[in-house]
């Protein structure tokens, strides 16, 4: 994975349904933040998702935290960047594409629930 500074981080949950349409989704925004400059852009969906024994360490599992449904899967998405004067930078030129105007993605609705999406932007305190 390239290294940076600041990362953009995504929680979220997809109908298994509308998978294809999120990966979609997800392609042209890839594609956009690498062409403008971000190191790195993955896209995971959680496949092993069960609570394991950590010594007796209480902790919740990704399904809980991000509210699951039967039917639903879990993503955990992140963008990586220089440092936050970048992301912005990046993120500028993002929204100025034509790409992002594109009628086909205007009227055409989100494959998951908002609302149920958690995001944000970290700074990287640990690397190798």
């Amino acid at each position: 994975m390239a290294k940076g500074g600041y990362v953009d981080g995504f929680v979220l949950t997809v109908p298994t349904k509308k998978i294809a349409e999120y990966k979609k989704m997800a392609s042209v925004m890839a594609k956009l933040s690498k062409k403008y400059g971000a190191l790195d852009y993955k896209e995971c969906l959680g496949v092993d998702l069960k609570i394991r024994d950590m010594g007796g360490m209480k902790h919740a599992s990704f399904v809980k935290m991000a509210g699951a449904k039967k039917g639903e899967t879990v993503w955990f998405s992140f963008i990586v960047y220089k440092s936050k004067k970048h992301q912005e930078a990046v993120m500028k030129k993002i929204m100025k594409d034509p790409a992002m105007n594109d009628p086909q993605w205007q009227k055409m609705p989100m494959p998951f629930d908002m609302k149920r999406m958690a995001y944000g932007g970290f700074k990287v305190e640990v690397q190798i």
